[in-house]
């Protein structure tokens, strides 16, 4: 990724937005009988408000103000919020990011752009792929994630 190229991460949700994620997380996390910490509310509000990819690692520092938090507490509530359906994990940036379009089980797939780092998450049909895949082989698929890299429409321009 180019740090130079000029053009910016989503801007941060609203505090509305923020408080409407929140909510969502905590009625998927009932509904699915676990527990809505304050560490899986922090790490999916930590996620919102970076507005793209984030790692793991870059997290820690943010957690708690003034304190590093251990590694094992991030990626603890970063595995649940993707166990959840509130957060991806993007694999080929061994980066995490919210989830935007709030439904769970759904198929990820993004647009990564190479220059400015965005990640899009944009809808993908995959119902006929986990058929094919479900005929042709004893192979049962729990997840797809489609990664596509690139350059974005700014970036691109």
């Amino acid at each position: 990724m180019s740090p130079d190229c000029g053009h910016n991460r989503m801007s941060k949700p609203s505090k509305a937005a923020l408080k409407a994620a929140i909510a969502i997380g905590k009625a998927r996390c009932q509904s699915a009988q676990q527990r809505w910490t304050p560490q899986r509310e922090r790490a999916l509000e930590l996620l919102l408000e970076s507005g793209g990819p984030v790692k793991a690692y870059d997290l820690m520092g943010r957690f708690q103000e003034g304190v590093t938090t251990a590694p094992p507490t991030v990626y603890r509530a970063l595995d649940a919020l993707v166990e959840l359906g509130l957060a991806h994990k993007i694999a080929s940036l061994n980066a995490y990011t919210a989830c935007h379009l709030q439904a769970a089980g759904h198929t990820a797939s993004f647009l990564i752009c190479d220059c400015c780092g965005s990640a899009e998450e944009i809808p993908t049909p995959t119902g006929d792929m986990l058929e094919t895949i479900r005929a042709h082989s004893d192979f049962q698929p729990a997840h797809v994630t489609i990664e596509a890299h690139g350059r974005c429409h700014n970036c691109a321009a």
